[in-house]
């Protein structure tokens, strides 16, 4: 059991939660409970969002809206991510534009989105669009270049259709690095959903935490941020299972690296 590496790491990671709860629940004595909430309170709070609907659906309504943010930038992304790769020439004039994007950042598209458009939804779904776009670009490119050249060059000798072609060898190729862009365009997603919502939504996790802050509630901050980490971890878990399944093919020592 103990050599698992799964069952270590998360032997690991529950050690150091422990370890960070214990600081914080001892600090709970020292300081007032404004700004260190005892852990009872946050965990009574985080639990009472979970069970309560009108605030469940807060929760609910940011992981909709990031949802069709990381979808949006997907589908754009593979679009562009498709004609840079097949034309040198326009990854030329594309991809400092994509570089030029990615430095921008997400509290300024806020303020960008906020002066150009009037509806709230278009606006979040904007800002998570744009945020996200680069990333998954560069992401699928890098993917769809690593194939193996004498492996496309096997595969060609068989003169296969296009269709064939794109089932038998790219998406095997491109889906590894699909999934990771998933998984890592999910946190920074998680983070910018709450800036968006926190300047121009009036619903959603941001705006809940704008609404802890107005009243000065440690407790119930962290019990909204806590949803959102439940969240990312909850999906990105699905993440790890589909991929287990989609690249079951693989050996299990490259599936575990």
């Amino acid at each position: 059991m103990w050599s698992n590496p799964q069952f270590k790491q998360f032997y690991q990671a529950t050690i150091g939660t422990l370890v960070l709860v214990a600081a914080w629940q001892i600090a709970s004595f020292f300081f007032p409970h404004y700004l260190f909430p005892p852990v009872q309170a946050i965990l009574a709070r985080t639990v009472s969002i979970l069970i309560n609907w009108p605030e469940l659906k807060q929760v609910l309504e940011t992981a909709a809206r990031i949802f069709a943010g990381l979808t949006g930038a997907f589908l754009l992304g593979c679009l562009v991510a498709l004609v840079i790769g097949r034309s040198p020439k326009i990854e030329s004039y594309i991809t400092p534009l994509l570089v030029f994007l990615q430095g921008i950042p997400a509290l300024s598209w806020v303020i960008i989105a906020i002066i150009w458009f009037h509806g709230t939804e278009f606006r979040i779904f904007f800002i998570m669009v744009i945020t996200t776009l680069p990333a998954f670009t560069f992401q699928i490119l890098d993917a769809y270049r690593s194939m193996s050249k004498d492996l496309f060059e096997m595969t060609m000798s068989f003169r296969p259709s296009a269709r064939i072609l794109f089932r038998v060898l790219i998406v095997p190729t491109i889906v590894p690095g699909i999934l990771t862009a998933w998984k890592v365009n999910l946190g920074n997603a998680a983070r910018v959903v709450v800036v968006a919502e926190l300047v121009g939504a009036t619903g959603g996790v941001g705006y809940e935490l704008l609404r802890q802050q107005q009243l000065f509630d440690m407790a119930g901050a962290l019990a909204w941020t806590i949803q959102l980490v439940l969240f990312v971890l909850v999906v990105q878990q699905v993440i790890v299972m589909v991929e287990r399944w989609l690249l079951r093919y693989r050996p299990v020592s490259e599936r575990a690296s």
